[in-house]
């Protein structure tokens, strides 16, 4: 039997996650039966990590049928609020958890949990919180709201160590600005999987969108 990861170690192969994710959009699935599909679209143009949010009554059995049915995406549970969120995105089989804050109950459990998780940040108490726990890597909520690619930058000389996923604000006219960050690992957003897409069906426009995305992002 494997020995559990470490903090650490959950902390390194969350990052190398969000590294080679460049973008994970953040999906708020109001119908079942647009859960795979829509992750179908988006891994078809490049894009396999995402965050599925614990916002709609959809959401559960949403997750359950991406991870159950696209074995090529990589499925996180956002909007993880309370340690039964936590457990929820457990059973479900999700791959890590992202919360919008970081409470101590949250990181309780995520510290003693062998699952990946993406604590949320927007001021500097909060991300020593975090860090005081073993969580290095963050999300910055909301990004752009919170003080934005300067707030980072501040952030850059007392906590050179801590890496970041920002989501809030960011789109396609921004995202390449906020990954030139050296701190920012990946950025979140919702932009490549516009809810109009999504509502008419249209998956081909959705996985075209993300590879143009991916194709702008990564070029050098």
């Amino acid at each position: 039997m494997n020995k559990p990861l470490d903090i650490g170690q959950r902390q390194d192969h969350l990052r190398k996650l969000l590294k080679a994710a460049f973008v994970v959009p953040v999906l708020t699935i109001e119908r079942v039966a647009d859960a795979v599909p829509l992750a179908r679209a988006l891994v078809a143009g490049g894009v396999r990590t995402l965050e599925i949010t614990l916002r709609t009554d959809a959401a559960v059995e949403a997750a359950k049928a991406v991870v159950a049915e696209v074995p090529e995406a990589i499925v996180g549970i956002g909007t993880v609020l309370t340690p039964a969120d936590f457990q929820k995105a457990y059973a479900i089989g999700a791959r890590f958890t992202v919360s919008p804050g970081a409470t101590r109950e949250l990181l309780d459990i995520a510290a003693s949990s062998d699952l990946p998780f993406l604590p949320g940040v927007a001021t500097a108490s909060e991300l020593m919180q975090a860090r005081e726990r073993g969580f290095d890597t963050l999300k910055f909520f909301p990004a752009e709201q919170a003080g934005g690619i300067a707030m980072l930058r501040a952030w850059a000389g007392p906590f050179p160590d801590v890496r970041f996923c920002p989501t809030g604000g960011i789109g396609e006219a921004n995202a390449a600005n906020w990954l030139s960050e050296p701190m920012v690992l990946a950025v979140g957003g919702s932009w490549i999987c516009p809810s109009s897409m999504v509502h008419s069906g249209d998956w081909a426009g959705i996985t075209a969108m993300c590879a143009r995305t991916m194709k702008s992002l990564q070029a050098p």
